[in-house]
């Protein structure tokens, strides 16, 4: 018998007596401590069903947490690095970055040739329009001399 129930079971038994809840001095107590009694019944029925929602909730968490560690932890799993292989270019490693600053917020940027290939792009911090031209290596070299001997 849950709860509800034996509330319900409560509340029948003081009907069945006949008892007045209305008149006499511990019939109106005893009628109060039966209205309480019911609400917290209820919230209690609320409380538990909120507590079940969240335990399920906690434990699909868990779950999914524990997949994600399996993934990102497990290292002896090395059958797993060949489906990363398509992602990963070992080639972008070895491309030559270059660096600016944008005239208006005064950011510095990274770029790489991919980048100066496309002659412009917004930047990233401010979102101004950088365009770069036709640059060539032997323009950053050249900034970088001046560079050097300014120092």
């Amino acid at each position: 018998m849950n709860l509800t129930d034996k509330m319900a079971y409560l509340c029948g038994m003081v009907d069945g007596m006949e008892l007045d809840l209305t008149s006499s001095k511990e019939g109106k107590v005893l009628g109060k401590i039966l209205d309480v009694m019911q609400e917290m019944t209820a919230y209690i029925v609320d409380l538990q069903t909120q507590v079940d929602e969240l335990t399920d909730t906690c434990d699909l968490l868990d779950q999914d947490l524990g997949d994600l560690e399996d993934i990102v932890f497990d290292e002896d799993d090395d059958e797993d690095d060949d489906e990363y292989d398509d992602y990963y270019d070992e080639d972008e490693d070895n491309e030559i970055q270059y660096e600016t600053v944008c005239p208006t917020c005064k950011n510095t940027i990274v770029l790489s040739e991919s980048i100066l290939d496309k002659g412009e792009m917004p930047c990233p911090c401010c979102g101004q329009k950088l365009e770069f031209g036709d640059v060539t290596e032997a323009d950053f070299a050249e900034d970088a001399d001046e560079t050097e001997s300014e120092d």
